[in-house]
């Protein structure tokens, strides 16, 4: 009776994903960087992720998602840009029609930018430019900063259009070589090369230009402890969010997120 039970249990799960990836590999295009909605409980849990980090209301901060989601010009650019860019071949129609509904947790990106009104971020992993055009269109809403996104990939950043160009710098090169010139970073969002030694160097390399409020952000906390284990290294705060899709067989990934103690922040070593 025992291994019926977890026998059918198992059954369950697996024909849930199973279904889900039949039906993705039947319609869909996409062959890396997922996109999908959240679930609305799992929304929910990025709402409180960012609240706690910003000291902000849980209410506030799922304002600023609707900010976004609702943002019609947003919205219809982003669909067009990707019908029309150079890798528009990985979108099919629907999911270039739902694209700005299929944020997950690049909405946290967002409200942490409307929030945190840094003066410089730094994006590390251009890709197709989805995170990218979130965090532009929470600077602009901002009316201030600017966003410096680096990918050694020329063709990468098909997603942000010329409108852009008034908050966006884009680097094509080595992150790790790139990182040294700048000054003065209020947010980094680590999203390059997933090794746990890239994403280190990455941390270490930049340290040196962080501003005494920046916040850090890895997109691969969920499958390594860089940021974890740095924040203890540096005595700042660490907290880490994991994502929950609705309507796609990908499980999700993760962010982590650190931000300063009441002490001052050391630099690299």
């Amino acid at each position: 009776m025992v291994l019926l039970i977890r026998t059918r249990t198992a059954g369950q799960v697996l024909t849930g994903d199973i279904g889900s990836l039949a039906q993705w590999l039947a319609h869909s295009r996409e062959f890396t960087n997922y996109t999908y909605r959240l679930s609305e409980r799992n929304r929910k849990h990025l709402a409180w992720w960012v609240s706690n980090v910003t000291d902000k209301s849980v209410r506030e901060v799922e304002s600023l998602f609707a900010e976004l989601e609702e943002n019609e010009r947003f919205r219809s650019e982003l669909e067009v840009a990707a019908r029309a860019g150079d890798r528009k071949h990985e979108f099919s129609k629907a999911e270039a029609q739902q694209l700005p509904e299929r944020l997950g947790r690049r909405l946290g990106w967002y409200a942490l930018v409307r929030i945190l009104k840094p003066g410089l971020v730094v994006e590390t992993g251009t890709d197709k430019g989805l995170g990218s055009v979130v965090l532009a269109e929470a600077l602009m809403a901002n009316g201030e900063g600017r966003l410096v996104t680096i990918d050694i990939e020329p063709a990468s950043g098909m997603l942000l259009t010329s409108r852009y160009d008034e908050v966006v710098t884009r680097i094509i090169g080595d992150s790790v070589a790139s990182l040294g010139s700048l000054t003065s970073v209020d947010l980094f969002i680590h999203d390059s090369d997933h090794s746990a030694e890239h994403e280190e160097a990455e941390f270490r390399c930049v340290a040196p230009a962080l501003s005494p409020k920046a916040v850090l952000v890895s997109d691969n906390s969920h499958a390594t402890d860089v940021l974890e284990q740095l924040s203890r290294e540096w005595s700042r705060n660490f907290l880490f969010f994991k994502e929950s899709p609705t309507g796609h067989w990908y499980s999700g990934a993760g962010i982590g997120i650190s931000w300063p103690s009441r002490t001052p922040t050391p630099r690299s070593r």
